[in-house]
């Protein structure tokens, strides 16, 4: 896991907790935040992943040229 994934991570758990208080309260702004840091999690979070695997992804071709 890459810094980007643990950012995006933490990102969508901080909406949901947002989102989680705004329903309760019956803050729509609130919720609303909530939501937007969901989907700012999720995408930074799968930026991550994406980045991640391409680094995998050349590292593992390296290797198979130096056979």
């Amino acid at each position: 896991m890459n810094k980007d994934e643990l950012k995006g991570k933490l990102k969508n758990v901080k909406g949901r907790v947002e989102d989680a208080f705004g329903a309760v309260t019956g803050n729509k702004e609130k919720q609303a935040e909530g939501q937007m840091d969901r989907a700012a999690g999720a995408a930074q979070e799968k930026a991550g992943e994406a980045r991640r695997k391409a680094g995998e992804a050349v590292e593992d071709l390296g290797k198979d040229m130096k056979r």
